[in-house]
């Protein structure tokens, strides 16, 4: 019986011994395999020497007095003056969109074949909770400003942009007036951001890019036209509000 019992308990011990390897190399597995599925690692390398759009996926989380929304969006943006961005819900399906085409822009309900029109960096503050052009939104991601918005030192920009650089070049963060950003993490080594904090007497935000590939062919020609509205109804800031706390 003793025999037995040492035997049952070598083996346990044996099946202990085992079950505890394979959980160690199963962990190990576990961490290689999260470090090298990032998304930021599929990033295309090299990028092109000129770009022309960019696209991607990315999250945002917004907290302000009245409590904190989260959605993820995708962009597309035909540099330097249009733009088309999509607000999905949880299950994918699109909640609004976005659409700047040169001086036109447009907040449209799809759902509802409803838009409210304003301008440019009028929108754009609806949706971050702080106005940004779309150049501003541009050089936010992609860490390239553009001339007209920088001064020749690239510290200070003319339209009363101050940034701050890492030992790389790169801008990490900046500020114009009462509101600031910081880019916490980058796309490689790339100027591209990853992950962007903003901060605004109103509110605060944390902007995630998921994924990002540039200069893809576009398949629709007209996926900047304003055209389309002309079958949908226009109304007022206020109603489309009131619609999208209903959504929400």
């Amino acid at each position: 019986m003793i025999r037995i019992l040492a035997k049952g308990h070598l083996q346990e011990k044996r099946d202990f011994t085992s079950w505890r390897a394979s959980l160690f190399i199963g962990f190990f597995l576990a961490l290689f395999f999260l470090n090298h599925c990032r998304p930021s690692e599929f990033l295309l390398a090299p990028l092109p020497s000129k770009i022309d759009r960019m696209e991607g996926y990315a999250s945002i989380r917004i907290t302000g007095d009245e409590g904190t929304v989260r959605s993820k969006f995708s962009f597309l943006f035909q540099l330097p003056h249009q733009g088309r961005i999509e607000v999905s819900h949880t299950f994918g399906r699109t909640f609004y969109q976005i659409i700047i085409n040169e001086e036109k822009a447009a907040l449209v309900l799809p759902s509802k074949k409803i838009y409210w029109q304003g301008e440019e960096d009028e929108i754009i503050n609806k949706f971050l909770g702080f106005r940004l052009s779309l150049d501003e939104m541009i050089g936010l991601l992609s860490g390239k400003w553009r001339e007209r918005q920088m001064g020749m030192d690239c510290e200070e920009s003319r339209e009363g942009w101050s940034f701050e650089k890492d030992k790389e070049g790169r801008i990490t963060a900046g500020q114009r007036g009462d509101f600031q950003f910081e880019i916490r993490e980058f796309f490689k080594k790339t100027s591209f951001a990853r992950q962007l904090f903003f901060w605004h007497p109103l509110s605060r935000s944390r902007l995630k890019v998921l994924s990002i590939n540039f200069n893809r062919p576009v398949k629709k020609k007209d996926l900047f036209s304003l055209s389309f509205l002309k079958k949908y109804k226009q109304k007022s800031w206020a109603e489309i509000e009131k619609i999208l706390a209903d959504e929400n």
